[in-house]
């Protein structure tokens, strides 16, 4: 995405987001393996985080938004991106409505780029006085049960927060894929090791499959792109899109109850709500599609109420047959 390259420090946001580390079980590399000059301007960026994590979260969030709206006047791919992904989901807007939703999703991005350096580096006492937590109650009847909880969120632009804020309720484990930036996948892997049991990859399975049979909630994402194995072409927001249906599949083997995980920035920038629904009823229902349709209904009822907060900049719905973002 071209906002990150335009902040080349910050190591694409769009990584930090989509990907993350490897399980804690992998070794350490040296960090003075990147210090040659490509790793320059990251580590620049990262210096220049750091120092704004130190203030206010509204001074944070306004100097994020500062940043997004600078990214927006030069990002013309992934500007392009948004506003055809808008328009097939949302095509009840207006071509201006689009537009002013277009920038103020920028502005969201902008406020990651801030997020993400609270997420790695804040204490756990800072962030409980930003997070209020909705529906707690959910997550506590589930793990009573003895069998963990798959705690099913999506790629909204507050999902740096929404994972590490599952920390301060206990135990966690998350999964991810990992960083093509080395760097970044070096750091993302050691800051979320401090904050959880375990950051198990993609391909990891078992190692989900034993975090959830320990009785931990995992804190998992499959709404992306996914072409793989498990891979369906199920709606979202009445498009086909190549979804992952492994949800029903890791639910029926675990026997983990299947709780709905959606995080939002507060409108007046003074912290974050974490909504944690009931667990689905009947899931897995047999039907892998038809669960995976149940989830992304959750998905765009929840972007309706934070349009700009969910990840735009994205081809969710390339195909090999088909692809809306082609010129």
């Amino acid at each position: 995405m071209f906002f990150y390259k335009m902040v080349p420090a910050t190591a694409a946001i769009h990584e930090v987001m989509t990907t993350s580390p490897q399980a804690s079980t992998s070794p350490r590399v040296p960090l003075y393996r990147f210090l040659g000059p490509r790793f320059w301007p990251i580590w620049l960026g990262l210096g220049l985080v750091r120092a704004v994590n130190v203030l206010p979260l509204r001074v944070q969030l306004a100097v994020g938004r500062t940043l997004g709206r600078l990214a927006y006047r030069f990002a013309r791919r992934d500007r392009r991106i948004a506003s055809i992904n808008i328009r097939m989901c949302l095509p009840g807007l207006s071509e201006r409505e689009r537009e002013d939703l277009v920038r103020e999703h920028f502005e969201s991005l902008g406020c990651t780029l801030l997020e993400t350096g609270m997420v790695w580096w804040a204490k756990d006492e800072r962030l409980r006085k930003l997070i209020r937590f909705e529906g707690e109650e959910h997550l506590r009847a589930a793990l009573a049960k003895g069998r963990g909880a798959l705690m099913l969120s999506a790629h909204f632009t507050t999902l740096e927060m929404g994972a590490r804020a599952l920390t301060l309720l206990g135990p966690t484990s998350v999964m991810y894929l990992t960083p093509s930036n080395p760097l970044i996948a070096e750091l993302s892997r050691r800051n979320r090791e401090r904050h959880t049991v375990q950051a198990v990859t993609s391909e990891q399975i078992r190692e989900l499959l034993q975090n959830l049979k320990n009785n931990l909630p995992v804190w998992y994402a499959p709404d992306q792109r996914y072409t793989g194995k498990n891979s369906e072409m199920v709606p979202f927001f009445g498009v086909p899109a190549a979804s992952n249906v492994a949800t029903s599949r890791l639910a029926k083997i675990s026997g983990a109850p299947v709780l709905p995980y959606f995080p939002e920035r507060r409108a007046d920038n003074s912290g974050y709500v974490i909504v944690i629904h009931p667990p689905l009823r009947n899931f897995p229902s047999g039907d892998p599609v038809a669960d995976t349709r149940r989830f992304h209904e959750l998905i765009e009822d929840h972007t309706r109420r934070n349009p700009a907060q969910y990840l735009w900049t994205y081809k969710r719905f390339k195909r090999p047959d088909d692809d809306p973002y082609r010129r």
